[in-house]
């Protein structure tokens, strides 16, 4: 056995170096090695052979086909060429291949899985051309087989869509034809499908509602046709379904309405028509939506107005009538493009610009106007002897307190304090009011509120689910008598039990909590700078020029020490789940507070302690904002503190860019981490990326910070570093302007090589 992995041994491999004929196990991965292969031809002994993350190139030498005892080969990411020898793992009880990004042609070698024992097939990010060898359709002990981006051709082996052990499925971007087989139904263990640009057709199998272990699809950009099946509805683990350009008619099914989980839906660019569903609105957790270029018809679902959308697709269809209050809004200016039916009641600054504005209304009969009014008229009596018995009963009760200056209490509001207080909850309640409200979060509204004693909090406000039918947010409605609500605050309890004990500098500070039968309000202090968002990407356009480097900095060690406490100062960490720009906090300093913990999770006992990282500190749970979410979120749910760690790292590039988490720039289906992490490569590069309001003396400082964001980002969580090792980093950036290069042999740099392997490497 000879370990050398990860170091910085550069030159080819040495001659003689064959000479080594008892060597077993072999690893020079992630160094600088140059020149070719063909020393290691005389090698027959060797079981493992790891050389990825080099830069070797030339043929893979025709002997490895001989070899009697090689089970697994890893040389991803090299410029390795020609063909793979045809006899490949067919000597041995091969496991695991990956030579993925080289640029190798050919046919994929047919008898690795020739014993039964192949676990894992990567080969994307080649040239490769052929069909799939029909054995691996009975490889029963398959369970990754991605062959993305190459040029393979034909039809796919019946027997592989259903193989039981089977994780993954990746056969994106290449000229295959055919279509799924029924025999997908069998595939249990499936979490990831990707057919996206190829050629398969066909109807898509209503047995893919048996692969209920699913969390990813996407068969965009083929030429599948009917209906799609309602048996969808099946997938209650389903994170993301694309369909985008094919050629799908018929009806939305209502069953999509039944995977709960769906964060992004994407049937762009077929011939669906009929109308939305409304059951899409019960998607609570859906981030993004986009049904453009099909032929919808009908009216927008009043339901789509609850979900807390990024990204809202619906033109070009044929949709009428008035488009929801709450969908018609400046951050959906371009959602409704190419439906002349469509309009928008009301008007405003925040309006969407490209819709008319609706007529005044004349639907209805005068009989059913009388009825409206009459109901109306009825309504405002009731609302007013209400009003009118309130007064009455606060003024006896003031009165039967014999002068003393006790305030009065709503009894329908219970207060629970955690801080000394200098308000009472009615100065609350009678400040939430449109003229307050300053935003929206992902789980409710936000007011400030100016106190009588001079001082500002800010209040959120928390909706209780209804029992039935859409939420009316109203101020009237909030303050008005008990409706027919569930008290189901699960996001409520969760900031209040997280924050209510959290005592640190960097964590927004919870003053109270104020609870009723309908609504839920928490006091905080106020910040009156907004959030690192706004600063960084808000219509203000200016106010990050106010963001100098040592704003930025200081933004980036103190968000850093306040995830740093939550994960490390407790004796079990404490998950926040949404960190983002949009939840850090700036103060009239610019001081950084971690807020809005709506989504927090403190992990079980039997945690690996502060810090651990391993898979018992986890939790089974998906959460948190497209662009932020950590990769391994998409096919585990034994997600643990390093969720957080990539979500802080796309912060950071935020801040050092000044460029958004997605953006078109970046590519299809592509973020800020994947355009930073091409961009590492070399000096030039990585400086060119640095936001240019950061002035030139502070660049490199930058640069290094952007290194520490890419750490944070890594594909595969155990190679993250905590974040107690972030704030050393950070910390460690900010004590040494020196910049110590792309190459070098420094914590920072020594640390990303070891990030390489997750880019491609499985």
């Amino acid at each position: 056995m000879l370990e050398l992995y990860n170091n910085s041994l550069t030159g080819r491999i040495p001659a003689g170096f064959g000479n080594l004929s008892r060597l077993a196990y072999f690893d020079a991965s992630m160094n600088q090695l140059e020149g070719d292969l063909a020393e290691l031809r005389s090698l027959t002994n060797l079981v493992s052979l790891q050389l990825f993350t080099n830069d070797l190139s030339g043929e893979v030498p025709p002997e490895f086909g001989e070899f009697r005892y090689l089970t697994n080969l890893s040389l991803y990411i090299n410029r390795l060429n020609g063909t793979l020898p045809p006899t490949l793992g067919s000597r041995a009880n091969f496991d695991f291949i990956d030579v993925s990004t080289n640029f190798f042609t050919g046919g994929i070698p047919p008898d690795m899985c020739k014993r039964g024992t192949m676990t894992r097939l990567l080969i994307l990010e080649n040239n490769f051309t052929g069909e799939i060898p029909a054995n691996y359709g009975s490889c029963l002990s398959l369970v990754r087989f991605r062959v993305s981006k190459n040029s393979l051709s034909g039809v796919v082996p019946a027997g592989l869509w259903g193989l039981p052990n089977l994780n993954i499925i990746d056969l994106a971007v290449n000229q295959f034809e055919g279509g799924i087989g029924a025999g997908i139904g069998k595939a249990k263990s499936l979490y990831q499908l990707y057919l996206n640009k190829n050629r398969f057709s066909g109807l898509l199998p209503p047995e893919i509602g048996g692969v209920t272990s699913i969390v990813n699809i996407d068969v965009s950009y083929n030429r599948f046709y009917g209906e799609i099946p309602a048996s969808i509805g099946e997938l209650k683990q389903l994170l993301s379904l694309n369909f985008e350009s094919n050629a799908f008619s018929g009806t939305i099914p209502n069953a999509i309405g039944s995977c709960v989980r769906l964060s992004s839906v994407g049937l762009a660019a077929n011939n669906l028509s009929g109308p939305i569903p409304a059951s899409l609105g019960h998607l609570t957790s859906l981030n993004s939506l986009d049904l453009s270029n099909n032929q919808l018809s009908g009216e927008i679902p009043v339901s789509l107005a609850a979900l807390k959308l990024s990204a809202l697709d619906l033109s070009n269809n044929q949709l009428t009538g008035a488009v929801p209050a709450a969908l018609a809004i400046a951050a959906y200016n371009r959602s409704f493009a190419g439906n002349s039916g469509l309009c928008a009641e009301g008007g405003g600054a925040n309006s969407v610009r490209s819709l008319r504005q609706c007529p005044a209304t004349t639907k209805g009969s005068s009989d059913e106007l009388r009825v409206v009014l009459t109901c109306f008229l009825a309504g405002a009596a009731v609302i007013l002897a209400c009003f009118g018995l309130y007064i009455a009963l606060r003024k006896r009760l003031a009165d039967g307190r014999g002068g003393h200056h006790a305030v009065v209490k709503d009894p329908s509001w219970d207060l629970k304090s955690f801080r000394i207080l200098t308000f009472d909850e009615q100065e609350i309640v009678d400040a939430i009011k449109p003229d307050n409200l300053i935003g929206k979060g992902g789980s409710g509204e936000v007011y400030r509120v100016e106190l009588a004693s001079g001082e500002v909090v800010a209040v959120k406000h928390i909706w209780n689910d209804p029992v039935g039918g859409t939420k009316e947010r109203s101020t009237t409605a909030m303050l008005g008598a008990r409706g027919r609500r569930r008290p189901a605050r699960r996001e409520f309890e969760a900031e209040v039990a997280t924050l209510s004990a959290v005592r640190h500098v960097n964590v927004v500070k919870l003053y109270c909590s104020i609870t009723s039968e309908e609504s839920c309000l928490l006091v905080y202090e106020h910040l009156p700078n907004g959030s690192l968002w706004d600063r960084l990407h808000g219509p203000s356009g200016g106010k990050a020029s106010e963001l100098g480097w040592d704003e930025r900095y200081e933004i980036a060690v103190g968000a850093a020490r306040g995830l740093e406490y939550l994960h490390h100062g407790w004796d079990r960490p404490i998950l926040h789940r949404d960190v983002k720009s949009s939840n850090i906090l700036l103060d009239q300093c610019f001081k950084p507070r971690i807020a809005d913990f709506g989504l927090a999770k403190v992990l079980q006992s039997t945690a690996s302690g502060a810090g651990g990282g391993k898979e018992g500190s986890s939790a089974h749970v998906i959460a948190g904002t497209y662009g932020y979410i950590a990769p391994e979120y998409a096919y585990t749910w034994k997600v643990n503190e390093k969720g957080d760690v990539y979500s802080f790292g796309v912060v950071l590039m935020e801040l050092m860019t000044g460029r958004r988490p997605i953006d078109p720039e970046y590519g299809e289906n592509k973020d800020i981490v994947h355009w930073a992490s091409r961009r590492m490569g070399n000096r030039e590069s990585v400086m060119a990326m640095v936001d240019l309001r950061i002035p030139e003396w502070a660049r490199e400082e930058a640069v290094k910070v952007l290194r520490i964001a890419v750490l944070c980002t890594a594909r595969l969580p155990a190679t993250r570093p905590s974040m107690r090792a972030v704030v050393q980093m950070l910390e460690e950036a900010g004590r040494c302007r020196a910049f110590s290069g792309a190459v070098g042999g420094g914590k920072v740099e020594k640390v990303e090589k070891a990030e390489s392997e997750a880019a491609v490497g499985d």
